[in-house]
Parts: structure tokens; C-alpha cells; sequence
């Protein structure tokens, strides 16, 4: 028991699953009347999927070494472009064409950064307020609703609705989870993925092709980012041009505080949606408690600074011991 325990306390994600602890106890303490409410949980649940699912994305990118600001942007360009061909290109279609789209964004931004030699912080900064400019000028500045009969369609409602009685959302996302956690640690290419991001030397000297796994690393972050945004309108049909606008900070700190190195190498996906987790829910009890909206910037700032310092020393305490 002692063994395992030392070995969990090791993991990328052990500080995530403290945190998470230790805010529900906090919770409990402070709002337990409040906080444990069916409408509260049933809400916090659905917004950390959609979050989770973009920090799961972004939390692949940063193992690898890179970082990717457009994921807000290519959110919102997910479920825009959704809303804009539907008529058009009928639902699934439509789905198709702005998961495509968010691909090819994600694959765009890869070729910049590992074929032309530009940071990724610079890359994916011009590409948030490239695409954020694509939706403005595509939909003139306004975007109507999801049509009635849009929303009546049998995969607009299997990705918006209820599954057994769970929200559509936690269903695909822990689905999502599940799948990815093995393509991370039970195929080679989660080993050439940490390996990139630990040592690149290194893993190009042992045969890895870095270029293609940070490649599918980028791809998979917009593609999660624009299922999310898809999974967003499908649920709630009304939206804006702004839709995902700052997204991308909260993805960031939910796969920091998950565990995630910014000089890549470890991470963990379980700890990037126990992070989205912990920021939604921080979210709603301020409100739920009548703070000011500022707060919660300044918790996700210092609460950011706290979880780098943190896993920078479970990650140094963890290389003593292996």
C-alpha cells in the first residue's frame, strides 16, 4: 500500500488530484448548501467537459515542448463554422467541415513552428487573432442561432442532450479521456511524444520522428478544440463572434495545474481535466458567493504560478528518487 501510494505521489498528475481534494473539502466547509446542488454539479460537470476536452489538447502540445494560444480562437471557429454551413452542408456535414477546418489550423501552425523554425508562442499567438479576424469578417460580426430544426437532429441532440441521464458533454469527454490516455501511455506514440518533449536530441538520435509527433500533437489539440466548441453549440444553440475568447488561458492553466511541465516531457490528461475541473469550479462558487468577476483572473494567476512552482519540485523530487 505504502509502495503504491509512493508511486502515485510520483505521477504528473498527483498534485491535481490533492488540489481537487482539497478544494471539495474547502467547498464543503465554506457552501456545503450551495455548492452540493444538483443544478450546481450538474453545471460545473458540463462546463469541465468542455474545458477538458480543449485541456486535454493543449495538454499533448505542452508534453511536447510546445505551447498553443489559438486553441480559444479555433474553439470558437469549431462550432462558428458549425453554425454557418449547417444549412448548407446538412449537421453532419457541417461537423465535418469544422473539425476539418480546425485541423487544418492546427496543421498550418505545425509546418510554421517545426518547418519554419518559429517559436510556438509566436506562431500560435498570431494565429488566435488570425482566426478570431476570420470569424469576424465570415460572419460580419454577428452569428445567428442553431435552427430549430438543426437542433432536433439526432446527433446535435447525442452530443447536446442527456446520455443515460449523464450530460452529453462528460460522456464524450471521459470517452475522450479514456482513448487518449492509451494512445499517451499504452502506444509508442505517447513514448516518442514525452521523449520530444523531454530530450528532442535525444529522441532524434533513437529514431523518433519529432516533426510528425509534434505535428499530430498540434492537429489533435485543434481538433479537441473545435469538437468543444461543436459540443457547446449543440447544447446551447446561441452564440457570438467572441465565443472561446480567452479560452485558451484557462486551458493552459487547467494542464498546468494538471501536472504539465512547460519544458515538456511529463503531463498528465487526467490531471488537465481535474484542472479544467478545479478552475469551473472555482468559477461558480464565486459567483454562487457574490465576488467580483475579477477574482477569478487573479485566482487562475496565482493559482497558474503556484502549480508551475509545484510541479517543477514533484518533478525534481521524482527524478531523485527514480
Amino acid at each position: 500500500m505504502k509502495a503504491s501510494f509512493t508511486r502515485f505521489r510520483r505521477t504528473a498528475g498527483f498534485g491535481a488530484v490533492t488540489a481537487a481534494l482539497t478544494m471539495l473539502i474547502a467547498f464543503t466547509i465554506i457552501d456545503f448548501s450551495g455548492w452540493w446542488t444538483a443544478q450546481t454539479i450538474r453545471n460545473v460537470l458540463h462546463f469541465t467537459a468542455i474545458l477538458g476536452c480543449v485541456a486535454m489538447g493543449q495538454a499533448l502540445v505542452i508534453m511536447s515542448k510546445e505551447i498553443d494560444l489559438s486553441v480559444g480562437s479555433v474553439y470558437g471557429l469549431g462550432g462558428i463554422t458549425f453554425i454557418m454551413l449547417q444549412e448548407s452542408l446538412s449537421v453532419p456535414g457541417a461537423m465535418l467541415a469544422g473539425l476539418a477546418l480546425c485541423a487544418a489550423v492546427g496543421f498550418a501552425q505545425a509546418m510554421a513552428v517545426l518547418r519554419g523554425g518559429v517559436p510556438s508562442m509566436i506562431v500560435t499567438l498570431g494565429g488566435l487573432f488570425f482566426v478570431r479576424g476570420v470569424i469576424y469578417v465570415w460572419t460580419g460580426g454577428s452569428v445567428r442561432s442553431l435552427p430549430e430544426e438543426a437542433r432536433q437532429n439526432a446527433l446535435v441532440r447525442l452530443l447536446g442532450g442527456q446520455l443515460l441521464g449523464v450530460e452529453a458533454a462528460l460522456f464524450w469527454m471521459l470517452l475522450l479521456l479514456v482513448l487518449l490516455t492509451l494512445l499517451l501511455w499504452r502506444m509508442r506514440f505517447g513514448n516518442r511524444l514525452l521523449a520530444a518533449g523531454g530530450d528532442i536530441v535525444t529522441a532524434r538520435a533513437q529514431g523518433v520522428a519529432t516533426v510528425r509527433v509534434k505535428t499530430t500533437a498540434f492537429v489533435l489539440c485543434s481538433l479537441l478544440a473545435g469538437f468543444a466548441g461543436i459540443m457547446t453549440l449543440a447544447d446551447k444553440p446561441q452564440t457570438h463572434v467572441t465565443l472561446g475568447d480567452l479560452m485558451e488561458l484557462e486551458a493552459i492553466a487547467s494542464a498546468v495545474i494538471g501536472g504539465c511541465l512547460l519544458s515538456g516531457g511529463r503531463g498528465s490528461l487526467l490531471g488537465a481535466v481535474l484542472g479544467a475541473f478545479i478552475i469551473t469550479s472555482v468559477r461558480y462558487e464565486l459567483i454562487a458567493l457574490g465576488a467580483p468577476s475579477s477574482w477569478f483572473i487573479t485566482f487562475v494567476g496565482l493559482i497558474l504560478i503556484i502549480a508551475v512552482i509545484f510541479n517543477q519540485q514533484l518533478a525534481r523530487w521524482a527524478g531523485r528518487l527514480a
